[in-house]
């Protein structure tokens, strides 16, 4: 949900070291933006999902591991300059350096220093460890930057322990009735997450052909992902696939690509799944409760853990989670963003912020 934001004029001071411009999050003093949305001579990206990395850039800055990702979908040949996590940069007097997000392989949040000021925007961030990126890194702020795509209070994940749990009691069931388990979850991201944490005893992994390519790239990292096949593999033949477990992207419902697995199961993957009715509105049997953005708590955790006195709110529940904060004695804004496609789980339309809002309590952040 876009919220309107603070005019510029008043969220924004003569010395910020990020304001926002039509094209996008814009530092004056160093000259580059984060994740612009229009083309610009100079971005950082943060990470490689579709809505923060853009094309038509004349040049581009980004974590060593984003590497494969950008170049895959926005081409070989883009003017890609990387950095390894902690490693720093000046540029116009500006120190810039790129920390683990734990978003998705290559996701980083963007440390900006100068005359003693230190601004980090965070980009996508999830806070718990998933085991196929390094985990999110807490970074001491003066003016922190946060997503808030599921800033409201009842948003609270399930351990990765439970979560794979379900999703192999789901396969298992469904493999020992001679069905197939079709679970619908995003390619660059979530695909990944699931075949690192689920059991591949149970039976073959089959993916969709828009998921091979990035598991390569997770591969190439060094992320052990169970073993795949692709519906046109040699064996792959009508009772393995009553067995497996296949991986496709949402875009897939209700293709003859995935007309071909008959009589199965279907699921979806997404933090979504934790609103009420949105499983039977998807048209699915089944819903995991899986994101790769920060739950409530864990955009609590994050924002405390910077010890910044000032917060910029983009993208998702804004409106919520500068009130909140403001509460609670931080200084919170929002800085309106044109971030949210299908690799960054959109809200449905049933989400209700104010009802969300009053259904659930925390104390301070």
């Amino acid at each position: 949900m876009h919220v309107p934001s603070t005019p510029l004029s008043l969220a924004s001071r003569l010395d910020d070291l990020v304001v926002a411009r039509p094209e996008g999050l814009y530092c004056p003093a160093g000259d580059f933006y984060i994740d612009p949305w229009k083309p610009v001579d100079r971005a950082v990206i943060t990470h490689a999902h579709s809505d923060h990395a853009r094309s038509g850039h004349r040049h581009y800055l980004a974590h060593t591991d984003s590497q494969g990702t950008l170049r895959a979908r926005l081409g070989s040949d883009i003017p890609l300059q990387t950095l390894a996590y902690g490693e720093r940069i000046v540029h116009h007097g500006v120190t810039l350096s790129l920390h683990p997000a734990g978003h998705v392989l290559g996701s980083a949040q963007v440390r900006l220093e100068q005359g003693g000021r230190v601004w980090v925007a965070s980009g996508d961030y999830k806070t718990e460890a998933d085991g196929t990126c390094p985990p999110f890194e807490p970074m001491r702020c003066d003016t922190f930057i946060t997503e808030s795509t599921f800033g409201l209070p009842i948003y609270r994940w399930p351990s990765q322990a439970q979560l794979f749990a379900e999703i192999n009691a789901w396969w298992r069931a469904n493999a020992e009735q001679g069905r197939a388990s079709v679970l619908l979850c995003y390619a660059f991201g979530k695909a990944q997450r699931i075949l690192h944490g689920v059991d591949a005893s149970i039976g073959p992994v089959v993916v969709h052909g828009a998921i091979e390519p990035l598991n390569a790239v997770y591969r190439a990292a060094g992320v052990a992902l169970a073993p795949t096949l692709r519906v046109t593999d040699p064996g792959v033949d009508a009772a393995l696939l009553k067995r497996a477990l296949v991986l496709a992207p949402p875009s897939a419902l209700g293709t003859p690509w995935l007309r071909r697995f008959g009589d199965c199961s279907d699921a979806f993957a997404s933090g979504w799944m934790q609103l009420r009715g949105t499983r039977r509105r998807r048209g699915v049997d089944r819903g995991f409760v899986m994101s790769d953005h920060a739950d409530w708590p864990g955009l609590m955790q994050a924002i405390a853990g910077t010890g910044a006195e000032r917060v910029f709110v983009t993208h998702g529940s804004v409106a919520v989670m500068v009130r909140w904060l403001t509460e609670n004695g931080l200084e919170a804004q929002g800085f309106k963003t044109d971030y949210g496609d299908e690799d960054h789980e959109p809200a449905p339309a049933e989400a209700q912020p104010e009802e969300a809002l009053a259904a659930a309590a925390l104390p301070a952040p």
